[in-house]
């Protein structure tokens, strides 16, 4: 969360800039520098129309991740192994602008005109240049066969046939099975669309000499990582899964489409060269944003911390932190800009919460700074609200649950109870996190390399040192190997 307020309205474009990329990248792996930069690689443009959309909408899109990450040895990493795949691709007049986003997430996707993205989050996670060649091959064949427009089209058409049924069709049943028919087309086409993207892709790595079982293997890397990462509980998550094919099934078809080329052990990976340009990656949070360590959140800018119950799993972003329990109660914290001269009650009874119960608000205090709380019922939803100044600023938390329990009232007080002013001393202190690739001695385990990563669940470090490094149960270090760490 970065410091200075925030509006539910930011929220709001934040969502329909995220809607838009999701409709015309057709690649977003996973739903959470070189500044605007020049073109990586340099040829010919693409045709105007699509340019157009790309130039667009590039700003946005940097603005949705978090900005640009610069990083010398990423950036020089990528435009070599660029150059190379544009040779091999279906289309080498093609023009690519490669940009990396400065965001935790595991993501790439493309925009129309070749405007191709990657988070520093998926650079952490591959572990040579054959896997994040995979991933960048995937993208280029979008670009090639605009899937983009095609997408952005269809998610068009779709739309109206939305707005057609709701005017036109009385039968809620009916309705509601009509919507569902024409959501599911617009997943199937999708799907379609990465299937085939993995195929190309598949073909484009082998032909520029890398090894074409990567893409199977980072499919893999990025399922696993997911299972580690992701404590949110069973909450759905249909924009994901309505536009990608499972997971399970794109592993078997990336691998068969490397085995119709050649057998395994063929082809470059290039894993020293590609770790080695990792290091000192940030990892995680970005300090502007502020940090999570386990269940707490601490923000050295703003000089604050909080700290969620057990269960509850926190979420960073540019805007809020989020939480959830995956018992169904979801947590929002954010920033508001609230005139001094208002008292906080009265902020609560402005008229920005919905089914706002107007004898619940009470003026309080939370770590002895002026606060109020209030309780709301809308849609079928229970909220708990607080608000609180401290240090100039006003800060909100906000619970939320379909089925209000005495669990949800304790949750909601222990996390606002917990919010306190962090000293000049754990402000120094708090640093970002970091990849930091070391070398494995003779006698290293795996649990001895997980033991050295910081500000990691400790029941999380030895999956998350695995996945981090295409390791299984079964896997040894070796002397001499380089590993990754994740470090201050």
């Amino acid at each position: 969360m970065t410091t200075g307020g925030t509006t539910w309205q930011k929220l709001l474009r934040l969502g329909a800039v995220l809607t838009l990329v999701a409709a015309t990248a057709g690649c977003q792996f996973f739903s959470r520098g070189v500044t605007i930069s020049d073109p990586v690689i340099d040829t010919p443009g693409p045709p105007t129309g699509e340019s157009t959309i790309g130039a667009r909408e590039h700003p946005r899109v940097v603005a949705a991740y978090g900005g640009v990450y610069e990083d010398r040895g990423a950036e020089r990493a990528i435009a070599r192994m660029v150059g190379r795949l544009v040779a091999a691709s279906d289309n080498p007049s093609q023009s690519y602008r490669i940009t990396i986003l400065n965001s935790p997430v595991v993501n790439a996707f493309a925009l129309p005109g070749g405007y191709l993205y990657v988070t520093r989050g998926l650079l952490a996670l591959a572990n040579d240049s054959a896997e994040l060649a995979a991933v960048i091959s995937h993208e280029m064949a979008h670009v090639t066969a605009h899937h983009a427009i095609a997408r952005l089209k269809r998610a068009e058409a779709t739309a109206v046939v939305s707005r057609v049924v709701a005017n036109v069709v009385d039968d809620p049943e009916r309705q509601k099975e009509a919507l569902a028919s024409a959501k599911l087309s617009f997943a199937r086409f999708s799907q379609i669309q990465e299937l085939e993207a993995d195929a190309v892709g598949v073909k484009t790595l082998s032909k520029a000499g890398y090894d074409p079982y990567a893409a199977s293997r980072f499919l893999k890397a990025m399922a696993e990582f997911s299972n580690v990462v992701s404590a949110r509980g069973s909450g759905d998550q249909p924009d994901f899964l309505s536009s990608h094919p499972t997971t399970p099934e794109r592993i078997v078809k990336a691998r068969n489409a490397a085995r119709a080329i050649n057998a395994p052990g063929f082809g470059e990976r290039g894993r020293d060269a590609y770790l080695n340009s990792l290091n000192g990656m940030l990892y995680g949070d970005d300090p502007r944003e502020g940090f999570i360590r386990g269940r707490s959140f601490l923000h050295a800018g703003l000089g604050i911390a909080f700290t969620v119950p057990g269960g509850f799993a926190l979420e960073n972003s540019k805007e809020a932190v989020l939480a959830s329990n995956g018992s169904g109660t979801a947590l929002r914290f954010d920033g508001t800009n609230v005139p001094a001269s208002m008292s906080l009650a009265d902020y609560l009874r402005s008229g920005w919460v919905n089914g706002l119960i107007s004898e619940s608000v009470r003026d309080t205090e939370i770590a002895g700074q002026p606060a109020a709380t209030a309780s709301a019922v809308a849609e079928g939803w229970s909220f708990r609200i607080a608000a609180l100044r401290a240090n100039g600023a006003t800060y909100r938390f906000i619970f939320a649950t379909r089925e209000p329990t005495q669990a949800f009232d304790l949750s909601f007080h222990t996390t606002i109870s917990s919010f306190r002013m962090l000293s000049g001393r754990e402000r120094a202190e708090l640093r970002p996190l970091r990849v930091r690739i070391v070398t494995a001695r003779q006698g290293d385990s795996i649990d001895r390399m997980a033991a050295r990563m910081a500000g990691i669940a400790p029941d999380r470090r030895a999956e998350l040192f695995k996945v981090l490094n295409g390791l299984d149960d079964d896997s040894e270090l070796q002397a001499g190997m380089l590993v990754k760490i994740i470090a201050e």
